[in-house]
């Protein structure tokens, strides 16, 4: 019983999940009048600075694996915000933004910047780096084992 109670009250990985669902409801609210989620502007971004990725290197910049990078496309793909372009290789293919890929993620960019500031402003700046190594850290850690 002492190890279920610990469990309850001391879990990194249940207190990460739960923080991860607000984290991701509160994103998804403030990104919602961009027409975008937080998932899909995170992709968006990585695929404006990686500047034409190939799929496994934005599975990788993303840490997802290649199915659930394709699946989050598809979405991204029906609105015309980005597309998939043939590589040298028959089995390469590249991700890139469209002009109205482009436009949403410039008003996402706005919106974001309001959300991540009052969540920053809240925690404080050196807190908030603080979590982000921490957090790096902690990904890190559960990747070794």
């Amino acid at each position: 019983m002492q190890t279920a109670l610990a469990a309850a009250q001391g879990c990194l990985g249940f207190a990460v999940r739960r923080s991860a669902r607000a984290m991701a409801q509160y994103y998804d609210a403030a990104l919602a009048p961009a027409g975008i989620k937080g998932t899909q502007f995170a992709l968006l971004n990585a695929v404006f600075l990686l500047e034409r990725p190939g799929m496994q290197s934005l599975a990788e910049a993303l840490g997802m694996d290649r199915t659930t990078l394709t699946r989050n496309l598809r979405p991204l793909e029906t609105q015309a915000l980005l597309v998939l372009q043939a590589g040298a290789d028959r089995r390469e293919r590249h991700v890139v933004l469209t002009e109205a890929g482009l436009a949403t993620l410039t008003a996402a960019q706005r919106l974001w910047e309001q959300a991540h500031g009052r969540l920053v402003h809240g925690l404080g700046a050196d807190r908030s780096r603080r979590l982000l190594d921490d957090l790096r850290d902690l990904t890190a850690l559960a990747k070794d084992v």
